[in-house]
């Protein structure tokens, strides 16, 4: 049995995904019918019809700006962690040097 090579992974721009998610919630099609019929994965279109749910307050969890606060905001937290790490190898390096 062949194995089945992983997709490369694709973006899309949020205009595409909202388009995609207003057509899941006509009801016209089912998810799995619209995944197929825009060569997507079932799980994408479902992760995003529930983040398009949580975005206008029908679902609890983090909104999209949220979530991007989120992750610049441990970005920076690591680069400080990092400074900081940096900053004690320095203090201990001219420490040794002084004595």
């Amino acid at each position: 049995m062949g194995k089945k090579k992983p997709r490369p992974r694709r973006s899309f721009t949020p205009e595409f995904k909202a388009e995609i998610v207003e057509l899941c919630r006509r009801g016209d099609r089912s998810v799995g019918q619209i995944a197929k019929d825009f060569d997507l994965t079932e799980t994408a279109v479902r992760l995003w019809v529930s983040q398009a749910e949580v975005d206008a307050g029908e679902r609890d969890g983090l909104t999209s700006s949220e979530r991007e606060e989120l992750a610049v905001l441990r970005r920076e937290n690591r680069r400080l962690r990092e400074d900081v790490d940096i900053l004690k190898r320095a203090t201990a390096f001219f420490a040794k040097e002084t004595r």
